[in-house]
């Protein structure tokens, strides 16, 4: 009987050490290790200055993150024309005013928001397999899933206070404008898709004809969403969400986006198609996580700094 599972047993315990260490090294290192990423967009009409937008999401602050407060706060320096945050700010109730204490210098530029299905109610525990589950049965969120009951309701109207009283524009199912020294710049917002808030009918209509650009700017990059904003001809969008898929496996990338969208464009820069119109798409893989899954693998959190510049 020795003889006959030595083998075994020492396999199994490689790989229960390896798997440890990599649950280690997922939430001790990864989950903290803060990136600044850089992405150039050739959007903008010709003849028009560059613009450099600093977009943050998915920060999910959990009171006591030092580190993370402290990294969102050193960004200021960084000195963007405007901020975009696409949302999921929160991931305990009682984080509103850290998170308002994080995004304190950066409040001193121009910005704009939306809220995420994370603002609004406190994070469940969940089985992460339910995921895959999910992306096998076309169900993300509350999109084809049974409502949530028994929900944790956050403070958000808190953190929108704080938000307006720094001047940034709420862009809940609505548009919003901000008149920049070099750029008059219209915007156009959905509230979160992941849990049905979107109501583009709202704001049909295409992009500001009277403003230099506009900017579609939305939590959840669910192919409705996408889908509208490109057939009604804005040139770019802005989202967040996918956590850039959050565990990834290396050399092959993300397994799931938490929404429709596929996982190749799970984070980062791309191109949405909808008949003959195309529109530049950023989703941000976010600089947090739940905080029942603290952890990130081959996928760290970040802030991307887009410089848009005129097309061609």
């Amino acid at each position: 009987m020795r003889a006959r599972y030595g083998i075994p047993l020492k396999i199994t315990a490689g790989l229960t050490a390896t798997a440890a260490a990599g649950i280690v090294y997922a939430a001790g290192f990864e989950a903290r290790s803060f990136r600044l990423r850089r992405v150039t967009v050739p959007v903008l009409p010709r003849g028009m200055r560059d613009l450099r937008v600093l977009q943050v999401s998915d920060i999910h602050m959990v009171s006591g993150q030092r580190k993370k407060r402290a990294w969102l706060q050193s960004l200021a320096g960084l000195r963007p024309d405007f901020v975009v945050n696409t949302g999921d700010n929160l991931s305990d109730p009682k984080a509103v005013p850290e998170v308002l204490d994080a995004l304190g210098p950066l409040m001193e530029f121009p910005g704009v928001y939306v809220f995420g299905s994370n603002d609004y109610y406190g994070p469940q525990l969940r089985n992460p397999g339910r995921y895959l589950v999910e992306k096998v049965q076309g169900r993300h969120g509350l999109n084809g899933n049974k409502p949530v009951v028994g929900a944790v309701h956050n403070p958000w109207e808190d953190l929108k206070y704080g938000f307006d009283a720094a001047g940034w524009v709420d862009l809940t199912n609505t548009r919003g404008r901000l008149k920049l020294p070099q750029a008059d710049l219209a915007f156009t917002g959905l509230d979160d898709p992941h849990i049905k808030r979107d109501r583009y009918e709202r704001v049909t209509g295409g992009p500001d004809a009277s403003a230099d650009f506009t900017v579609g700017v939305v939590h959840a990059p669910y192919l409705r969403a996408l889908d509208a904003f490109t057939a009604d001809g804005y040139e770019l969008v802005l989202a967040g969400h996918t956590h850039g898929g959050q565990l990834c496996i290396p050399f092959y990338g993300a397994l799931v986006t938490n929404c429709d969208l596929d996982t190749d464009r799970v984070k980062g820069l791309s191109t949405h198609t909808v008949a003959d119109r195309t529109s530049y798409l950023h989703v941000s893989a976010g600089c947090g996580t739940s905080r029942f899954t603290p952890v990130r693998f081959a996928c760290p959190p970040e802030v991307t700094l887009l410089t848009l510049t005129a097309r061609d």
